[in-house]
């Protein structure tokens, strides 16, 4: 099953759940020295116009990976196609905001520093990321994956993509004021048709690593296998629907 780019419309199709995040780091985000802002990862645009209204008159420039994604963003002043791992500003930035997108991404413990060196002086790094890869609806999937096909997915070790907070302030202490916290979300999850509603949220994210290495066949199969783990885990509510926590990591430097 080919996964070559991000889907807009399974992505967007949980845009309030994933913007408030976004929108509850943004709130933290401390007083900014002149410069652009820089959206990281910015996806189809959804915290633009937050960004925009908390920063009026600054330049705003969407940064991301996935030409799909990109193409469906707006409110912009400029938008660029780029692997934000090698990614780097034509100029300092006064902030660089990056929602739900370092995670996809290792070595943080380079990573984080690089992208703080190119803020201006008194600039700010704001990341959120989600922590949730141990929780039931991300470890079925590794766990269903590994029954199913272990020539593929063989048993063994897990390293999260996220570290611990801990780990993240000794990264960025020495950088300048560090500000770090962790949220769940207690997510209710509209009924989906024909499917766990949890799978149609982590199907657009979680499942694609995975998805991608699969016929589609092989892709059907291992869906239904993990619909069936999901219901034991997150039974569905009268409605159809299922309440679905989802614990989020909060990182924000500001330079001296």
């Amino acid at each position: 099953m080919a996964v070559s780019d991000w889907s807009p419309a399974l992505y967007s199709a949980f845009r309030g759940l994933r913007l408030r995040p976004a929108l509850d780091l943004l709130a933290q985000v401390p007083g900014l020295p002149a410069g652009e802002v820089i959206d990281l990862g910015c996806g189809d645009g959804a915290v633009a116009g937050a960004l925009k209204a908390r920063f009026p008159g600054r330049v705003l420039l969407g940064v991301d990976a996935s030409a799909a994604m990109l193409a469906r963003a707006e409110g912009y002043d400029a938008k660029m196609l780029a692997d934000i791992a090698t990614w780097a500003p034509a100029r300092s930035p006064a902030l660089i905001f990056s929602n739900a997108a370092l995670q996809w991404l290792g070595g943080h413990e380079v990573l984080l520093p690089r992208l703080a060196g190119f803020l201006a002086p008194g600039g700010v790094l704001a990341v959120q990321m989600p922590r949730n890869h141990f929780a039931p609806s991300h470890a079925l999937i590794r766990e269903v994956a590994t029954r199913l096909f272990p020539d593929r997915f063989p048993p063994g070790p897990y390293t999260a993509p996220v570290a611990a907070p801990d780990d993240y302030w000794r990264i960025l202490s020495p950088l300048g004021s560090v500000s770090i916290w962790e949220s769940e979300y207690l997510q209710e999850l509209a009924p989906a048709d024909q499917s766990h509603p949890v799978r149609r949220f982590t199907e657009s994210t979680a499942m694609r690593p995975v998805l991608e290495r699969l016929s589609d066949a092989e892709a059907a199969a291992l869906t239904a296998a993990y619909d069936d783990s999901l219901m034991q885990v997150y039974p569905l509510l009268p409605s159809g629907g299922a309440l679905f926590p989802f614990r989020r990591l909060f990182l924000i430097l500001q330079r001296p």
